[in-house]
């Protein structure tokens, strides 16, 4: 079988990319098992110069790399460049904290010695998602491999040739043959790599549907998973925010990437003293928004990555509408093969696709509620629980509306996003387990208990 890759820009087929045949599959998952032992008994220090060789060669082939993203999943150029700078940066963080975050840690018993050993468990395996095609990946990649254990990358089917230019990031970068493992396979032959027993792991980033799959058939051979799901963030505006900067916040968060990452801010809860205002300053600044060609510097809106999922997203605006949210700009698909206007739904409420589903675009869902108490009840009033965010004058009063969000990242006059220092991850349907930081990296890890009597 093979997939054919449209570019998202031109709807023109530049990629076929085959799946792998058992016999392959079988060599990979060989070259994994046989990769472990070795790479796993290097010092932490040897493995971090090989992450940090990496930084340098993801520096080295930015301009390939950025046009191989580019064609295959729609990406702006400078978002581009700056996704591949965030990996760099994630490989050095790890090569400089791991040793940190791997030694043992004591604990005072009646033993004469008790301590926490954090040591590898084997191949990891990961079913990764298309909207950041290097980040997710590196995401994952640079705590496992520094903990010492080894990867299988299952990367999305529109994103094949990304796939294989981590790969040879990671080869050029020194690491040996089977400690990142690339697999171009269908569900059912990722199913059957769960199931083998050179797998100790796996993680997921991708929809609600996907998680659910994956998890069950982990846990049906009782393996440790981390799922990264879906989300629909909050982006709360209190009556004393700063409108300049908040509207400026809004548009970023919503529309970068043309919308499609699970933390993008998705439901604009606004107190009815300041809607009017927001509203109207919030349409005029994404009414300046720009499809067009995404190697283009005047194109300032990304085409959405594929046509079905544009068709998607416009199913669910039409939805809304017709359950009385207010269609206040866009709302069309574009002109391109892929495109998506900046679209902004007004009066949205319990029972819309805008209100209950996760709007995976460039489409803004606006929430009126009178006071902060109604903010942080709608707020809550969802299925996910991945992020949020809170805008308001008073810090500390943000603070207390961001501690009372149900979900596993809660900003205050900040937009949410994954930095490899915190921990980063969901509650509720957005999924379980933690990346980033040492909490990511201990994931993955056997915590191993040592007491010397």
């Amino acid at each position: 079988m093979t997939t054919e890759i449209p570019n998202p820009a031109t709807g023109q087929v530049e990629h076929r990319q085959a799946l792998m045949t058992s016999n392959a599959v079988e060599a990979a998952l060989h070259a994994a098992q046989a990769a472990f032992p070795e790479w796993s008994q290097r010092s932490v220090q040897a493995r971090g110069d090989v992450l940090r060789a990496a930084a340098g060669v993801l520096r080295e082939r930015r301009q390939d790399l950025q046009q191989v993203m580019t064609a295959e999943m729609g990406k702006l150029k400078p978002e581009a460049l700056a996704e591949i700078e965030k990996c760099a940066a994630a490989c050095e963080f790890y090569a400089d904290n791991a040793q940190g975050y791997l030694h043992p840690e004591q604990i005072a018993t009646e033993a004469q010695s008790s301590y926490v050993r954090y040591e590898p468990i084997g191949c990891v395996f990961a079913v990764m998602p298309w909207n950041f095609p290097l980040w997710q990946v590196f995401r994952f990649l640079a705590p496992t491999l520094m903990a010492g254990n080894v990867a299988l990358l299952k990367h999305a089917t529109n994103v094949p040739r990304c796939a294989d230019a981590i790969a040879a990031v990671l080869q050029a970068a020194g690491a040996p043959e089977g400690v990142l493992g690339v697999l171009h396979i269908d569900n059912d032959q990722a199913a059957e790599v769960i199931c083998d027993p050179r797998v100790a792991a796996v993680t997921l980033t991708g929809s609600e549907r996907a998680g659910k799959s994956i998890a069950a058939t982990a846990g049906s051979v009782l393996k440790k998973c981390v799922m990264e799901l879906g989300g629909s963030d909050a982006f709360v505006v209190l009556e004393d925010a700063d409108l300049d900067k908040t509207v400026a916040a809004a548009v970023k968060s919503r529309f970068d990437n043309a919308g499609q990452t699970c933390i993008a801010a998705k439901r604009f809860i606004v107190v009815e003293a300041i809607a009017e205002t927001f509203v109207t300053r919030f349409v005029e600044a994404a009414g300046k928004l720009r499809t067009g060609d995404p190697n283009d510097s005047a194109t300032t809106l990304a085409p959405m990555a594929r046509q079905d999922l544009r068709e998607e997203l416009h199913q669910q605006v039409g939805a809304s509408v017709q359950a009385g949210a207010k269609l206040l700009l866009g709302g069309a698909p574009g002109q391109g093969y892929a495109d998506y206007p900046a679209t902004i739904l007004d009066h949205v409420g319990p029972g819309m696709p805008a209100y209950e589903q996760e709007l995976f675009g460039p489409v803004a869902s606006i929430l009126r509620v009178k006071d902060e108490a109604e903010a942080v009840r709608v707020a809550n009033d969802t299925s996910f629980g991945l992020g949020g965010s809170v805008w308001t004058a008073d810090a500390a009063r943000g603070e207390r509306v961001a501690q009372q969000l149900q979900c596993g990242a809660a900003f205050v006059n900040a937009i949410v996003k994954s930095d490899v220092r915190l921990p980063f991850g969901g509650s509720k349907r957005s999924g379980f387990g933690r990346e980033l930081a040492q909490h990511g990296m201990h994931e993955f890890t056997n915590i191993k208990t040592i007491y010397v009597a």
